[in-house]
């Protein structure tokens, strides 16, 4: 497997400097077609200072007037020396041509030698998407969400759920970005496949603890994913055709090496098989997900770039004319690049981000069209001032408009029309941030973001009594709201800190914290997310979440970086979580707060990972220990939920195992394997049951006091590229993968089937218990 890794080193040629300093800055590319190379390293051996490349690819270095040295390297990729003369201000742009690498140099990491020790940030993970591709999935269709669930301290509530837990969070407390937008949803198929064409994906980033000021709104990580901008250099395409669904993506230089084009288009065709069917009944049913993914860049002139995105997907379900069910995103950005001067960088950025669904049922009383869904606007500009080798401030403002739509439903049989109460509310922030290396072994990272949250009307906003517990028979008064006018205000600070001491050239100890705050909340009660699950503004019933989270890591690498060991525990402390009373009705309750308890949690643990980064042997072994408990002590019984005390979360796992691993056994055909063990999670069985009414009436105590059965399950995949022809530009490869080789039947959950009478039985519900063999043709030209 081969995936690259960058760097950049400038070495002093003599010892002549003068005092006045200048500024050299640039960008750098792919010179196959023209992708800026993000996180390159900036180093001057002379004198101990670096930088690094923003997202955008740029880079800004004052030192002092002189010449100097520079070799630009990124692995996988030539190096390329040049000698500068430093006499002002200078702009230095270098396109890096690609090498083919040896067995012995393949890598699997994303980042520059010696990285994960030297960068001052801790619990964020990068996954290039060639590792990506090269794991084993199911059905043969490569899965984003699927592949970070394989790293410590992510984890998921079981096969063919949607979203994924890191750290003891929600799945809605992970902000999802495609490229800056943000995405309510990242399943198909509810969570067989994510919504991202590995083909269209260049860089993904997943931040577990203290992400960085400019990030905000979530309380546990962030997940920013970034498209490819398309090349700049030819015409070239990729694709590929599977048993689930085919891609192709088309990349065009509109003007060569100023602009360019990507487009992305994936659709899944079982309901094209359907049509092949003598039923004319099967005929008419759909079954089927697509997706489309844009973007155009344009570089103005030096100081100037345009990108303009947008992705556009969704699932449908349809069953002749008496039932269909469909939803998905749509999600668009515009972003202006610009260089006020070689050290200041700004990026404007306009996003909108819509996740919809509908349901229709076209049969019998039960004749109806149900729409539901959020929509936001955002707009942001970020900026970083590159002061100095030893010092880079970020700063920024933004603000969002989001609009909730918890329900709509017409019926058609004139009895009536189901409307819940549209929310609408407005968050704003600014931050301030810097990196500040004090010293060679010394590096501080801190920051400050300040947050503010409307929610506004138009409303009925309703009073309660505060003697007797929330429902609709204890309002005291309702208070109506005119369109805009403000209901409640909720405001506040989130410090982040970050340190790194290097104790030698090959380890670190480092530090976090972070406090977030998320005003926004998924309102669901089973055990994974479903499509038509609600989203739902903090207001005077339902609080901001907040998080205050600290860790500590040790970082260490062996072999001249062949691995890499890392051991970080955390703790996090999480407050106002929103939980739900037993036997909870959620769906199309106008007084939805009723249904809502208020309650904190804690989640800590261990997280351990060593990888292999270089030979034909290439992967990594994690292990995480971790407890994720919530607390629920309100002041009524019907407010308490295990009499007050502490429970496992319905995502809690205490020990999670990974392995995955690659091996090339030559340049044309390579083999990986997957291996996953986790605790089962947690459920509620009951405690007692008796007979009223000859009916059997079952008692339930404590919440998630059991547990189903530990989960574990081996995929393995084979990769066989084709021969090729010298001067072809069409390169195909074979991908055979068998999902569960071992037919294990994990849990999913346990549930009890009976007559109603006293025999009941607790039966097992798993998703998968099968062998799943796959095949897929892969191509580019």
């Amino acid at each position: 497997m081969f995936v690259v890794c960058v760097g950049l080193s400038i070495g002093l040629t003599h010892a002549q400097t003068s005092s006045k300093s200048h500024t050299l800055s640039g960008v750098v590319k792919d010179k196959s077609n023209g992708e800026v190379l993000i996180g390159a390293t900036v180093y001057i051996k002379g004198l101990n200072k670096g930088t690094v490349t923003n997202e955008y690819g740029f880079y800004s270095l004052t030192v002092p007037e002189g010449k100097y040295q520079m070799i630009f390297s990124y692995i996988g990729y030539k190096t390329i020396p040049k000698e500068i003369e430093l006499k002002a201000n200078l702009t230095l742009n270098v396109e890096l041509p690609s090498e083919d690498n040896s067995l012995e140099e393949v890598v699997v990491t994303a980042d520059a030698p010696n990285e994960n020790v030297t960068k001052t940030e801790m619990s964020v993970e990068k996954l290039d998407i060639q590792q990506i591709k090269s794991m084993p999935a199911f059905l043969g269709e490569v899965d984003v969400i699927k592949s970070i669930t394989m790293l410590p301290g992510v984890t998921t509530v079981g096969e063919g759920t949607t979203g994924f837990n890191v750290r003891g969070g929600g799945v809605d407390q992970n902000l999802v970005l495609l490229d800056e937008s943000i995405v309510y949803n990242s399943s198909h198929l509810f969570g067989f496949f994510s919504i991202y064409n590995p083909n269209s994906v260049k860089d993904i980033q997943l931040y577990k603890g203290a992400a960085p000021a400019k990030y905000g709104g979530r309380l546990s990580s962030v997940l920013d994913i970034r498209q490819k901008e398309g090349n700049m250099k030819r015409f070239a395409g990729s694709g590929g055709v599977g048993l689930v669904s085919s891609r192709l993506t088309l990349e065009v230089p509109v003007v060569k090496d100023r602009s360019s084009l990507l487009i992305a288009g994936r659709r899944s065709y079982a309901d094209l098989f359907l049509k092949l069917s003598p039923n004319k009944e099967l005929r008419e049913n759909q079954a089927f997900f697509y997706d489309l993914n844009t973007k155009y860049n344009y570089i103005i002139n030096d100081k100037n770039r345009l990108y303009v995105s947008g992705y556009f997907g969704r699932d449908v379900f349809k069953f002749g004319n008496d039932f269909k069910f469909s939803w998905g995103n749509t999600a668009a950005t515009i972003r202006w690049n610009h260089l006020f001067n070689s050290k200041l960088f700004s990026n404007v950025s306009a996003m909108f981000s819509d996740y919809n669904y509908q349901l229709r049922v076209g049969v019998g009383t039960g004749n109806f069209d149900w729409l539901a869904g959020i929509r936001n606007y955002q707009l942001k500009n970020d900026l970083t001032w590159f002061a100095s080798p030893n010092f880079t401030l970020d700063f920024g403002a933004s603000g969002i408009l989001y609009e909730f739509n918890p329900g709509r439903v017409q019926i058609k049989d004139g009895t009536g029309d189901i409307n819940i109460t549209r929310e609408k509310a407005v968050e704003a922030a600014a931050y301030i941030s810097s990196e500040h290396k004090l010293t060679s072994s010394l590096t501080l990272t801190y920051g400050l973001r300040y947050s503010l949250f409307l929610t506004l009307g138009a409303r009925d906003v309703r009073s309660y009594r505060t003697d007797a517990p929330k429902s609709n028979a204890t309002v005291t008064g309702i208070r109506k709201y005119a369109d805009n006018e403000l209901i409640q205000t909720y405001q506040g600070l989130e410090p982040r800190f970050g340190l790194r001491w290097q104790l030698n050239n090959v380890s670190s100890v480092k530090a976090s914290y972070a406090r977030n705050r998320q005003y926004i909340h998924l309102i669901s009660n089973t055990t994974a997310p479903l499509p038509i699950d609600i989203w739902k503004a903090s207001d005077t019933h339902v609080q901001p979440l907040i998080s205050d989270q600290v860790a500590l890591g040790y970082f260490r690498n062996f072999s001249n970086n062949r691995y890499e060991f890392s051991a970080e525990v955390y703790y996090k402390y999480m407050q106002n979580l929103v939980d739900y009373k037993n036997g909870a009705d959620l769906l199309l309750n106008q007084y939805l707060e009723t249904e809502l308890l208020r309650g904190d949690g804690r989640a800590y643990g261990l997280e351990l990972m060593m990888k292999k980064n270089k030979g034909a042997l290439t992967g990594w072994v994690s292990y995480t220990l971790a407890r994720t408990e919530r607390l629920v002590n309100g002041q009524f019984p019907e407010e308490r939920i295990n009499n007050g005390e502490y429970y496992p979360a319905d995502y809690d796992k205490t020990h999670n195992l990974t392995f995955v691993a690659s091996y090339q056994v030559n340049k044309r055909l390579s083999f990986s394997a997957n291996f996953i063990y986790s605790t089962g999670r947690p459920f509620t069985l009951p405690d007692a049951k008796y007979l009223y009414n000859n009916q059997t009436v079952i008692d339930y105590s404590g919440r998630n006091q059991n547990r189903i059965p530990d989960n574990h399950r081996l995929d393995l995949s084979a990769t066989l590229k084709g021969k090729g022809k010298p001067g072809r530009r069409w390169k195909g490869e074979w991908v055979f993968s068998i999902y569960n080789l071992y037919a294990r039947r994990n849990a999913f959950s346990i549930y009890f089937a009976g007559d109603g009478s006293a025999n009941n039985t607790a039966r097992r519900l798993s998703i998968l218990g099968t062998i799943v063999p796959s095949v897929t043709y892969n191509f580019t030209f």
